[in-house]
C-alpha cells in the first residue's frame, strides 16, 4: 500500500478555521470545508489524506477527550463519515492521527480510571514532557492496550486506512507490538505510522510492529543542505536513508504541521528544488497542505506558536493566490513524474557525486533507472528516467 501511497497531509482544526484556544471552541460540522479540496489533491497527484487530531480535544486535538468522538468544532460522525466515503469515491486513503501517549489533564479518565494514568512518586498524574494540560497513559497497564486497539478497530470499521501515531518514539515498543499484531490480526492491511524523530528507525520499526516512520533526518537534512548550501549533508542523509528503505519504506517529507514551512526556511525557488527531492527519493511522500503553494510560517516556541503552520485554506482551491502557481506547477510536475515511474518509491539509491553545490544519485529498480542532479548553482533538479526528463527550477 505504501509504495503507491502519495499523502496530502492536512491539519484540519486550521485548515477549517475552528477555534483553538476558546474552551471545546464553537460546534459546527466544519469538516465538510475539506471536501472542497479532495478534488485539488487528486489533481496534484496524492492518493490519501493524512489527517492530525479529528477527536474531540480541549484546544490543539493532541490533548484528547474522547477517542470515540468527532471534535464537535469539526462536525460528528456523520461528517467523517461523509468525508471517509468522499475520499473512497476519489481512489484515497485515510489515516488518522492517534494520540496515545497521553490524554488532556480533564479527560474523564484521570479521574474515572486512574489505572490508565502513569503517575509520579507522589501520586500526582505525571505530565508528557513539561506540559502541565497532558497527562501520560500508563503504558504498562494491559487496559491501556485494550483500550487502543478498541478505538483504533472502531474507526477501521467506519473505513480509515490507518493510523498516524503520535510520539511514536515516547511509548515502549512493546506496547505498540502488542496493540500492532491485534489490530492487524482484524485489519491485516492497516497502516502504522510511527512519530519518530531520531535513532535506529528500523529498529524501532521492527520491534514495534509498524509499517514506517516519519524520516526526520532526510527532512532536516533537505532544509538544512539547501539553506546553506552544504549538499555534502544530504549527501550523507541519502546515504542513510537508502539504509532505512532496505528494511522498511519511510514515510518522507519536507514539511509537516510542527515544522517551519519549507519555503520559509529556503526561499519559493528552492523550495521547488525541495520538492524534486522529496519526490526523487525512495519512501511514502507526504506534501504538507500549502506547501504546494508556496506558503510561508515560522514555528515559534510559545504559546500559539503553531498558528502560523497551521493555517485556514480558502473556501476552495478557485480562491488561491496566483502567486503559488509557479511552485504549484513544480509539484504536479514532480508527482506526475513520480507516478509514471512508480518504481521511485521502493528501488534502491545511490549518491553518485557529490559537492557543496551539486550533488547526482541514481535509482534502480531491476533494469530500470533513473539519474538525477541536483544543481544549486543553475537552480536546477533535473531527473532522466527512460526516455522522459524532468526538470525543475531554472
Amino acid at each position: 500500500m505504501l509504495e503507491h501511497a502519495i499523502w496530502w497531509h492536512v491539519y484540519p482544526l486550521g485548515a477549517v478555521g475552528a477555534p483553538i484556544r476558546t474552551e471545546h471552541g464553537d460546534p459546527a460540522p466544519r469538516l465538510r470545508r475539506l471536501e472542497a479540496w479532495l478534488d485539488y489533491a487528486v489533481e496534484l497527484g496524492c492518493n490519501g489524506l493524512l489527517l492530525n487530531p479529528v477527536f474531540a480535544s480541549v484546544s490543539h486535538g493532541y490533548d484528547t477527550l474522547d477517542y470515540y468522538r468527532v471534535d464537535p468544532r469539526l462536525g460528528d460522525d456523520a461528517d467523517l463519515d461523509r468525508l471517509i466515503a468522499q475520499c473512497r469515491d476519489r481512489g484515497m486513503l485515510i489515516v488518522l492521527d492517534g494520540v496515545f501517549n497521553h490524554v488532556a489533564r480533564e479527560h474523564p479518565w484521570v479521574l474515572a480510571r486512574p489505572d490508565l494514568i502513569a503517575h509520579d512518586d507522589d501520586g500526582v498524574p505525571r505530565a508528557w514532557e513539561g506540559h502541565d494540560s497532558l497527562v501520560e497513559l500508563d503504558h504498562a497497564n494491559p487496559a491501556v492496550a485494550d483500550l487502543v486497539v478498541d478505538i483504533m478497530g472502531h474507526w477501521l470499521r467506519r473505513g480509515i486506512a490507518g493510523w498516524r501515531l503520535d510520539v511514536a518514539y515516547a511509548v515502549p515498543a512493546a506496547f505498540w507490538r502488542d496493540v500492532t499484531s491485534r489490530v492487524s490480526a482484524e485489519f491485516p492491511e492497516t497502516v502504522f505510522l510511527g512519530e519518530v524523530i531520531h535513532g535506529d528507525y528500523p529498529a524501532f520499526v521492527a520491534d514495534a510492529g509498524l509499517t514506517t516512520v516519519t524520516q526526520y533526518e532526510l527532512w532536516k537534512a533537505i532544509w538544512s543542505s539547501l539553506k546553506d548550501t552544504n549538499l555534502w549533508e544530504l549527501a550523507h542523509a541519502i546515504e542513510r536513508h537508502a539504509a532505512f528503505c532496505r528494511s522498511f519504506l519511510p514515510q518522507t517529507f519536507v514539511g509537516n504541521h510542527d515544522v517551519t514551512r519549507i519555503a520559509s526556511l529556503v526561499g519559493s525557488a528552492r523550495a521547488a528544488l525541495a520538492a524534486g527531492i522529496l519526490m526523487l527519493l525512495p519512501g511514502s511522500p507526504s506534501v504538507y497542505y500549502g506547501d504546494e503553494q508556496g506558503y510561508a510560517g515560522i514555528k515559534r516556541d510559545e504559546l500559539g506558536g503553531d498558528d502560523d503552520v497551521r493555517p485556514l485554506l480558502p473556501p476552495s482551491p478557485a480562491d488561491l493566490s496566483p502567486l503559488g502557481a509557479p511552485i504549484h506547477q513544480a509539484y504536479r510536475d514532480a508527482i506526475g513524474f513520480r507516478r509514471r515511474h512508480p518504481w521511485l518509491a521502493s528501488g534502491a539509491v545511490e549518491v553518485t557525486a557529490r559537492a557543496n553545490e551539486r550533488l547526482a544519485w541514481r535509482i534502480t529498480a531491476g533494469e530500470q533507472a533513473c539519474d538525477v542532479v541536483l544543481d544549486l548553482t543553475a537552480g536546477t533538479l533535473v531527473a532522466v528516467a527512460a526516455d522522459e526528463t524532468l526538470t525543475i527550477g531554472a
